[in-house]
């Protein structure tokens, strides 16, 4: 389905345009690199993740983990049979703001076709804070208009459509407002920790989502699998995908791998200390929160449909998005940030005629612009021991083309 086959699926829907996007592969001049793996002519199916996991094999990164080492698989890989992993969402917007559904259900597709047989468990999780967003009150895996091929397939619809496996959402705009202790501080109580001071150099408190899934499983976002019987956390066995979608945002300028962390967070409770989170974001505040409670280790770039207009979103509705037709993915979040942003922001909105794009520019690093607070972000990160740039020196980025036609 294509450009404005979309339509079809409800009158009401005006598309935004489509543009097609040509990229440069190209190797990194100084080590360490980032790898950035990118798929074109990608509708966020099974098909295109199938091409973005074949692109990451060939270049080293194995999705799936096993003792077997076969072309698909091997002990160096991601995800093991037995994981349980989180997949990180937008949910606070409808329309085009929220994580293409087909995507999602390419991914939980992948991961449950896992070579030697998939017994994990995964959580589709966001918190929109309980406010603002597409209904004023936070997130929603339940939109009547969603960002997929067929607009009614929800985020939950997607997980429901998995039975047979253990899958399942958790809105943590339900938790946001309720802080407790840890498990092994004998609090069984699904809600958010509170994790220390206010961060010197960002203005961070860091906080964290505790819960109880649908199946029983116990999981700090920061510790791991909590087993109640053995009173410890299996924190290898916790997992976290990044799926955010590449839009423009009018604050922050630019939200995407980095930025999509606030959804970690609990805005509410470390307002209530004083240190909101969401005002943390210009000093590299979800640079700590990445650093400080879970990594991931892929994050997934929904650029299937952007919104490019600077200082439009977050929120897109359908006729504010061009569809470009492309994912992208990285275990570097900060230079997934910077190549989409430079790559594909910057020329769809060239492409839709704006000329003032320094908002959306990762290059800019004037005081509380985008590329400023990237590289705070940036330098949280490396200080933890992590991968992270924003030196086209010491990125590699990867192609394959799905050959679309519009």
């Amino acid at each position: 389905m294509h450009g404005n086959d979309l339509g079809r699926c409800d009158s009401r829907v005006r598309e935004g345009e489509a543009v097609r996007l040509v990229f440069a592969e190209r190797l990194a001049e100084s080590k360490p690199a980032s790898d950035i793996f990118v798929v074109t002519g990608a509708l966020g199916d099974d098909c295109g993740i199938s091409y973005l996991l074949s692109l990451m094999r060939s270049h080293g990164t194995l999705f799936h983990r096993s003792p077997a080492i076969t072309e698909a698989e091997g002990p160096e890989g991601l995800i093991a049979c037995d994981d349980t992993i989180i997949v990180k969402v937008n949910s606070q917007w409808d329309e085009r703001g929220g994580t293409n559904t087909n995507l999602l259900k390419a991914i939980i597709r992948a991961i449950t076709r896992h070579p030697d047989g998939f017994v994990g468990e995964i959580i589709v999780a966001d918190n929109g804070q309980g406010q603002y967003g597409s209904t004023g009150r936070g997130g929603s895996f339940d939109y009547i208009r969603n960002n997929a091929e067929d607009i009614s397939q929800s985020i939950q619809k997607v997980v429901d459509s998995f039975a047979g496996h253990r899958v399942s959402t958790y809105l943590w705009d339900r938790i946001t407002t309720k802080r407790v202790k840890e498990y092994a501080e004998e609090n069984g109580e699904d809600g958010y920790v509170i994790a220390g001071s206010t961060n010197p150099r960002t203005g961070l408190i860091v906080s964290y989502p505790k819960f109880r899934t649908r199946f029983g499983t116990y999981i700090s976002f920061k510790l791991g699998v909590w087993n109640p019987e053995t009173h410890s956390y299996d924190t290898d066995r916790l997992k976290v995908i990044n799926v955010p979608v590449l839009k423009s945002h009018m604050i922050y300028g630019v939200t995407a791998c980095v930025k999509h962390y606030m959804g970690v967070t609990s805005d509410k409770l470390t307002g209530q200390l004083g240190a909101g989170s969401h005002g943390a974001i210009g000093a590299g505040g979800m640079g700590t929160e990445l650093a400080e409670t879970r990594f991931p280790i892929l994050n997934i770039v929904d650029a299937v449909w952007a919104n490019a207009n600077p200082g439009r979103g977050p929120g897109t509705p359908y006729e504010s998005a061009t569809r470009t037709n492309v994912i992208a993915a990285s275990t570097d979040p900060v230079a997934l940030d910077y190549w989409a942003a430079k790559n594909i922001l910057i020329p769809t909105a060239r492409h839709l005629g704006y000329s003032a794009v320094s908002s959306i520019d990762p290059d800019n690093i004037a005081p509380h612009s985008f590329g400023r607070w990237l590289r705070l972000s940036m330098e949280e990160i490396i200080l933890a021991g992590y991968q992270a740039t924003v030196d086209e020196a010491c990125i590699n980025v990867y192609l394959a083309d799905m050959a679309p036609t519009y």
